[in-house]
């Protein structure tokens, strides 16, 4: 199989061990790439629902291939979040090319980065972790239900049905809170003087520059692998969205890329030129 190579590849809230994750679909994404270097921002592994019966083998499957990964000369960072936020007491980790870490800040061809899950600036989590338990306890059944849903959706011709979207985007509350959140981590970003921001956490794929009176800096959120099946893509100096889909069982990177211009996000067809390293640098 002729895979495909990018340099640096971010994923976050992959939330392997609940019902909602979609690995059979990662595992077929991270099967098709060769990578220089590979961070795992957050929720990866979900400690906080982890359960003995329900752990299935493509669940596995996926955490063998990042491990793969780190054995083969790809760096892997694996940075933790609110659900797998017990691993934070082994942070600074490291087993050659394989890092545990709660954030990442580094340069990338002379650009400061600050890469972490977004959890801290997440009020229900910091103050009311039980009812943010609850709240992720709820939202894996609306997800399997919705999975449920979707199938017999698709057996009566109609297409897919996001209902955790559409709760989501029409409660205000939520809206408010995922705005709040992006504020707060493109406020904080400018202020300590970061050219890019790398967040995770709100399960809500974008790139985009905010321009200030303070100063300006690009935000980027990798998504998710239960919903919306997302990752962040860098290669030649640029970065893109990658959002996965399928056909013959394989995942199809034309036309699914998404390249951010004048602050919004408009699909885009990228064509890969010779692969380089990417000039990563820890600060």
């Amino acid at each position: 199989m002729n895979k495909r190579y990018v340099e640096i590849v971010v994923l976050s809230d992959a939330h392997l061990g609940t019902y909602g994750c979609h690995a059979k679909e990662l595992l077929s994404y991270l099967r098709q790439l060769e990578i220089g270097t590979l961070i795992l921002n957050g929720d990866f592994i979900d400690i906080w629902q982890f359960k003995k019966r329900y752990f299935p083998t493509e669940h596995l499957q996926v955490i063998h291939e990042v491990l793969r990964f780190s054995l083969s000369g790809t760096r892997v960072y694996y940075l933790t979040g609110n659900h797998d936020d017990r691993l934070r007491a082994f942070s600074d980790f490291s087993a050659g090319d394989f890092h545990l870490r709660d954030k990442l800040e580094i340069r990338i061809r002379g650009k400061r980065y600050w890469i972490f899950h977004g959890d801290i600036f997440d009020a229900s989590v910091m103050y009311s972790p039980w009812l943010a338990k609850f709240g992720a306890f709820s939202y894996d059944w609306i997800i399997l239900f919705n999975r449920f849903i979707n199938k017999v959706r698709t057996r009566l011709g109609f297409s897919h049905l996001s209902i955790a979207g559409k709760i989501k985007s029409s409660v205000k509350k939520a809206v408010k809170y995922v705005s709040d959140f992006e504020q707060t981590a493109l406020r904080k970003a400018i202020e300590q003087k970061y050219d890019y921001v790398i967040c995770g956490h709100i399960h809500k794929p974008q790139i985009r520059t905010v321009e200030t009176s303070s100063g300006s800096v690009t935000y980027l959120n990798s998504g998710d692998w239960v919903e919306n099946l997302t990752a962040l893509e860098y290669l030649d100096g640029t970065w893109s969205l990658f959002e996965y889909k399928s056909q013959n069982g394989r995942t199809i990177p034309t036309g699914t890329f998404h390249r951010a211009v004048n602050g919004s996000v408009n699909g885009q067809s990228i064509i890969f030129e010779a692969p380089h390293e990417a000039g990563l640098q820890a600060d």
